[in-house]
């Protein structure tokens, strides 16, 4: 990971987030961003990089942009956020203008709709990885993986909105990845309450 010494320069974070968000066609982007950052760059770790990925799924905005914000914050603060932003929507941006003009004749070209066909199989496979580095990064526990199938299972299967999902799963993911000791230590407080109340009475 990188030394806190020497702090990502506002260059790097803008180069990083350009070139992403400038090739990336088809979507995929949450993965190929895991593997710049975490994989490549070693500028955070996976357990620093995963809950900036699900909080980016739940929150409003789209999820790549929401994480490179989460990146930059993490790296250089709110400056950090605005460059790596402003870096990862600019490839984008230029490509969507040239596009407008070019569109009627991009179109049909069979060679251009072979090759977004392939690299969206590509980003599925991004995906896959990702998820497999989620279920990694739990280490296996059963509970997380519990809730990894319950979610799927309401979205995927079910087709349950995301509000409904996020609003049942939250809070069951927060009580079952409480420290139990933190739980024991509640526990024990509330009944010494209850036990003093008792002798008062």
């Amino acid at each position: 990971m990188q030394s806190k010494s020497s702090p990502v320069s506002l260059f790097e974070i803008y180069t990083c987030f350009f070139w992403i968000g400038l090739l990336s066609f088809g979507g995929g982007l949450m993965p190929w961003i895991q593997r710049e950052v975490v994989t490549r760059r070693n500028w955070l770790s996976n357990e620093e990089f995963l809950p900036g990925m699900a909080m980016s799924q739940v929150l409003p905005g789209v999820n790549s942009t929401n994480v490179a914000v989460y990146v930059g914050q993490h790296l250089r603060g709110a400056i950090g956020s605005a460059i790596a932003l402003s870096g990862i929507l600019t490839g984008p941006i230029i490509m969507v203008v040239f596009a407008a003009f070019s569109y009627q004749y991009v179109l049909g070209v069979p060679a251009i709709q072979a090759a977004a066909a392939g690299v969206a199989a590509a980003a599925m496979g991004m995906m896959l990885c990702t998820a497999i580095s989620a279920v990694q990064a739990c280490g296996l526990k059963l509970a997380p993986i519990c809730v990894m199938i319950a979610t799927f299972i309401m979205i995927g299967i079910l087709h349950m909105s995301l509000i409904t999902v996020v609003a049942i799963m939250t809070p069951i993911s927060v009580f079952l990845s409480w420290p139990k000791s933190t739980q024991e230590h509640s526990t024990q407080v509330h009944s010494t309450q209850v036990h003093k109340a008792d002798s008062d009475a």
